[in-house]
């Protein structure tokens, strides 16, 4: 079959897609759009959730993964006397919760238009602000559907006119939102622009140039004003929707109102009232009797046909459901009602009291057209109402509602006809509203005519015959062959599998969007471009299968033009999360769009059978590819870790790879979630106010230099108080570490090299407590900062993503703190160890080394040792250029040359991971203190010692000083300097958001605080007795959330959705104990390392414990009992 014969025209083409918050009913407004091409039935229309095939979709009532459908519309232009347009519309519905948002990224970058739905009851939610955001950067135009109006009535029980003035406000409040977003965007556009980009450079590449769309465009974008038509109001659930011009054009054409639709709509929705008698428009005043224009029109007739249906019902004698205060007729009572519902012929009819208001209702503001089939024509009288129900098999309250509803005002023709009025076809988008977000990556110069003309052909969507054929998959999902209509493929399968081949009915398709040209099956094979390609890699060629897609279903085509979304199948062995497919090889990759999501979930995963593994490998290799969110990796010791954006992302991915992917069913076996934690430190108490005093204070080594596993450290003998003299292996040289807190403002500064907001106090601090102050803070303290900022700046050696940073001393940079050490051994100074651990004991060949080496002057550098101590001790206050010789001009040039490299290759290896739990070490700051090299005397032929005493060249290092003993000693010696400080862990939170009533507020605050969540905003959702709570919560206490909340709330609290917010400093000590006699009084004597003879819930130690017996390290509370005969509760019996 050709595509050809079925696609038409990009003009005559819209790429939408639907994106709400959950359950905001984005799959039930799809079942509505898909019934008016008579794919389903309109008895099943908003409850059969089509596009949801998946079965554990249908379980849980959420969608999962995106789907894809193409629906024709005929759509009748408002223009006068305008042709009818045959129009094509694919319409993709993505998941509304967050574990899901991937696929909803993927379709942003598919689609030209967004259909953005919110509750009308609950309004905006987090999600519905960050689906916002993302369709701003995707340059997306919405389109807003307000659904569940109906609740506004049937629940609320609000009249018209408190329906409009609550419409109108959350209309406002979504334009506000979309205003704010849209200066933030243009505020950091501007910032960005003038920093880094120039867009007036015509050889800088395209994806780092400022986007095209100015702000007024934008503002008109995304500025949802009902009288232009771009708002839908809407009943998913009765398939009623309508628009504000729709309805000018009806009441014109009934004459109920007679004002040109052109002027009426622009008082339709507002505070206006319309006089009937004088047929004149005036102010309406809200505290007025008077009811506005959109309550009037738009809203009473659909309240009288709820409670006009709701009367019928209570007219039979059945008791309604539709209206939560209970309302039904008075001249019925209880038992009546009683038998009513007991009898099963009681239907309504047309002629049933009540059902007169319903057809009355009926004859204002219909928007159905005069277009419509017989079928479909809005019922004004009884005999037609009849016949309708007669037709419909509508009885009941709720079927009836359905029935005539979607006849009065038909939410499909609504809805489409505003995508094909508001959204843009493929060939405008492509060329001027989205020419940044499809546009092809730049090739480095030169540029070749060749990619020219693809990158013309791409941005015109061109579909002539000789133009280049461009294609993007922008992602791959699973199917199974049974959805695939497809004989070639089917018998192909056949072959193989009795050729004993892994006859997995399981397929991966690629979701793809036809950028110019017309791609083709068999005939053609395309080059493929990874998303990192480059014009050195070698290109691969493959032809493809093409399928259209109609939700669950895949049809077979041999061709699709340019502007239309397809499937590709034959691509999955590239394992490539997108690709870009071209007939020239001249192209490059879409340059496409950073997902910004990470996985917050993370287990191990092996198979129960030693047996299933190969089939495992095959599975994660097939899940990777059909569900981009996630992310397998494979640690050093084997161990397959699966991470994945939430709990109900990760069940679903372990139920796919056991029943789906691996070619079989397999049994998995799952560890507990994995949770990231970092490391970090505190300050000491007397640190920042008295850097000499702190510096000189002798104090006992804090627990854990004394505590096993943490005391086995190498050269943790040597560190005091966050600093330590890391000495290279075979003692050539040896540099002097600090380590401090680096708050995240400060680290800020640092990264954007000026002063940010509030920051002053913060970098004061630090600068204090390196001495880099001299007491003028007092008296100014703006310039005091400026001054340590630009200190800071000048001595900063690297940044890293973790919030580290590395810098060198005053004294570093001057040369007075780096030292050359003329040692007969050739080696620097080794002072004793002053700090005694329970892992401070020489071995035997240690001893004999030192023997050996004491018939040697074993004080050769001790001078140097001394000077260095002297001069930090006095802050870098203390030394001149002038007092360095030739050696130390020698040994800073060996620093700066040889080894300054290395030491910040050494501060990332440390930074990677602490000594606490070999976790990530995140807001550190490193100071090189100070550098001693071994220098030795070089004679030449020819020369003497003395001659030779003025010339650099005499002087080289004592040993081989390669880069790797410099990276292995600064990595031991900033982990020796993080334990001689106060530990502390960091967490990583999440932000929570959901929806309570009143009842569930207590067991909801009693579990956030049991699992340490702290409450952030709750707000009342207007018009409602439900409340809006932000609350962040730890990730180490967020496994379990959702089902504990259901069950200590009975069911009171909507399901929480959880997104990463930040990281925070864990601010317990792991290893505190009891010292004075109050606390040991009520916490009892610590007789071992941590918690467990105490009683204390420490929860820095136990995440300690959790991670290290995770990781396979030695555990402190794991001892091992020597000598079990001799312990103290034991009588002796002689």
């Amino acid at each position: 079959m050709s595509g050809k014969a079925l696609l038409p025209d990009p003009s005559q083409t819209r790429l939408v897609t639907i994106v709400a918050h959950v359950d905001h009913g984005k799959t039930t407004l799809a079942d509505n759009l898909i019934e008016s091409n008579g794919i389903i039935s309109e008895r099943l229309a908003g409850t059969i959730r089509y596009l949801d095939s998946m079965e554990e979709e249908q379980r849980r009532g959420i969608t999962m993964r995106a789907s894809a459908i193409g629906l024709r519309h005929v759509y009748t232009p408002p223009k006068p006397k305008a042709e009818l347009q045959q129009m094509v519309i694919h319409l993709i519905d993505s998941p509304g919760h967050v574990d899901f948002s991937f696929e909803v990224t993927s379709s942003l970058l598919l689609c030209d238009g967004a259909l953005l739905v919110v509750d009308a009851v609950e309004g905006m939610c987090a999600r519905t602000h960050s689906i916002l955001r993302e369709a701003y950067a995707h340059e997306l135009v919405p389109v807003l559907v307000i659904n569940k109006i109906d609740r506004l009535c049937t629940d609320l029980c609000l009249t018209p006119t408190e329906a409009y003035v609550r419409l109108r406000g959350l209309v406002e409040s979504i334009n506000a939102a979309a205003a704010a977003m849209i200066i933030s965007y243009s505020v950091n556009s501007s910032t960005n622009s003038s920093t880094s980009m120039d867009p007036n450079n015509p050889s800088q590449p395209q994806e780092q140039q400022p986007s095209p769309r100015q702000e007024d465009e934008d503002n008109g974008y995304f500025n949802f004003d009902p009288n232009r038509g771009n708002v839908v109001f809407a009943s998913a659930l009765h398939g009623w929707g309508f628009t504000v011009p729709s309805l000018a054009r009806s009441l014109f054409r009934s004459k109920t109102v007679p004002i040109k639709p052109p002027v009426m709509r622009q008082y339709l929705f507002g505070d206006f009232k319309y006089h009937s008698d004088t047929s004149k428009i005036t102010k309406w005043k809200n505290q007025s009797s008077d009811v506005p224009m959109f309550a009037e029109f738009a809203l009473a007739p659909l309240w009288n046909i709820y409670e006009g249906v709701s009367g019928s019902a209570a007219a039979m004698g059945i008791a309604s459901e539709i209206f939560v205060d209970g309302r039904k007729a008075t001249n019925n009572n209880d038992s009546q009602a009683k038998d009513a519902t007991q009898r099963v012929d009681t239907k309504i009819r047309a002629d049933t009291p009540g059902m007169d208001q319903v057809i009355a209702a009926l004859q204002t503001g219909d928007t159905t057209g005069s277009s419509a089939p017989e079928s479909f024509a809005c019922p004004k009288t009884i005999e037609l109402m009849q016949k309708m129900m007669n037709r419909t098999g509508a009885s009941a309250e709720e079927s009836i509602l359905r029935a005539v509803l979607r006849r009065y005002r038909p939410l499909s023709e609504a809805v489409l006809s505003s995508v094909c009025e508001h959204c843009p076809s493929p060939a405008v988008a492509s060329s001027t509203i989205r020419n940044r977000a499809l546009a092809l990556r730049q090739p480095k110069p030169p540029i070749s005519t060749a990619f020219t003309n693809i990158q013309s052909a791409v941005r015109n969507c061109d579909v002539l015959d000789n133009v280049p054929t461009v294609a993007h998959v922008c992602k791959f999902m699973a199917t199974d062959r049974a959805s695939v209509t497809d004989p070639e493929l089917a018998a192909a399968f056949q072959t193989d599998k009795e050729g004993g081949g892994q006859g997995s009915n399981d397929l991966i398709m690629g979701l793809a969007r036809v950028l110019s040209g017309t791609l083709r099956s068999k005939d053609v094979e395309y080059y493929m471009y990874g998303p990192r390609f480059d014009k050195s890699d070698t290109l691969q060629k493959q032809s493809i299968r093409l399928y259209l897609l109609m939700g669950s279903s895949f049809v077979r085509v041999e061709s699709v033009p340019a502007g239309h979304i397809c499937a590709v199948y034959n691509l999955e062995n590239l394992h490539l999360k997108t690709v870009t497919l071209c007939d020239r090889p001249e192209a490059m990759p879409l340059r496409g769009f950073d997902q910004g999501v990470r996985p917050l979930v993370k287990v191990s995963v092996e198979p129960a059978s030693v047996a299933d593994a190969d089939a495992l490998e095959r599975g994660l290799a097939k899940l990777t590819l059909a569900d981009a969110a996630v992310e397998v990796t494979t640690t050093a010791k084997g161990e397959r870790i699966l991470a994945c954006l939430g709990e109900i992302h990760l069940e679903q991915s372990i139920r796919d790879l056991e029943h789906a992917y691996c070619g079989r069913e397999i049994k998995l076996q799952t560890s507990a979630p994995i949770v990231e934690f970092g490391e970090c430190t505190e300050w000491f108490e007397n640190e920042v106010d008295d850097y000499e005093q702190f510096f000189d204070s002798k104090v006992p080594p804090l627990l854990q230099v004394t505590a096993p596993p943490y005391c086995e450290e190498e050269g943790l003998q040597y560190a005091r108080r966050g600093r330590t003299r890391a000495v290279l292996s075979g003692r050539g040289a040896a540099i002097g570490i600090r380590v401090v807190p680096l708050s995240q403002l400060v680290y800020d500064c640092l990264e954007a090299k000026k002063m940010m907001d509030g920051s002053e106090d913060h970098i004061l601090t630090l600068g204090k407590a390196l001495g880099y102050t001299n007491g003028e803070e007092s008296t100014d303290t703006a310039a005091a900062s400026e001054r340590v900022l630009a200190t800071l700046l000048n001595a900063v050696c690297s940044l890293d993503e973790n919030h580290n940073a590395i810098l060198e001393s005053k004294s570093i940079i001057t040369g007075d703190s780096v030292k050359a050490v003329l040692s007969d051994i050739g080696e620097v100074y080794i002072p004793p160890s002053s700090v005694s651990t329970a892992g401070d004991t020489k071995s035997k060949t240690e001893n004999t080394y030192d023997d050996v080496h004491d018939k040697v002057n074993r004080d050769d550098g001790k001078e140097e040792y001394e000077k260095i101590h002297e001069f930090i001790r006095s802050g870098g206050l203390g030394g001149t250029k002038e007092s360095r010789n030739i050696a130390d001009e020698v040994a800073v040039e060996i620093w700066n040359t040889e080894m300054r490299g290395s030491a910040v290759a050494g501060f990332q290896l440390a930074m990677r991971s602490g000594p606490l739990c070999e976790e990530p070490v995140r807001g550190v700051l490193v100071i090189l203190e100070s550098v001693e090299i071994a220098l030795k005397r070089e004679v030449t032929e020819g020369s003497t010692v003395d001659s030779n005493q003025t010339e650099k060249s005499a002087f080289v290092s004592a040993k081989p000083l390669s880069g790797g003993h410099v990276v292995s000693a600064l990595r031991s010696g900033i982990r020796c300097s993080l334990l001689t400080r106060p530990a502390r862990l960091v967490e990583c939170h999440f932000r929570l958001t959901l929806h309570t009533s009143f009842a569930g507020l207590g067991p909801l605050y009693a579990v956030l605080t049991k699992r340490r969540g702290k409450v952030l905003t709750d707000s009342m959702v207007d018009g409602t007795d439900l409340l809006l709570i932000s609350a962040s919560l730890p990730q180490a206490e967020s496994f379990g959330l959702a089902p504990e909340l259901y069950k200590k709330s009975s069911g009171e609290v909507t399901a929480p959705e959880l997104v990463f917010s930040h990281w925070e400093v864990l601010n317990e000590d792991p290893f505190w104990t009891p010292t004075s006699l109050e606390e040991r009084e009520d916490y009892g004597e610590n007789l071992i390392y941590g918690d467990r003879s105490t009683g204390l819930t420490n929860n820095a130690l136990k995440y300690i414990r959790m991670v290290r017996e995770r990781k396979g390290l030695l555990v402190d509370s794991s001892k091992i009992v020597v000598a079990a005969e001799k312990q103290s509760t034991l009588s002796r019996k002689k």
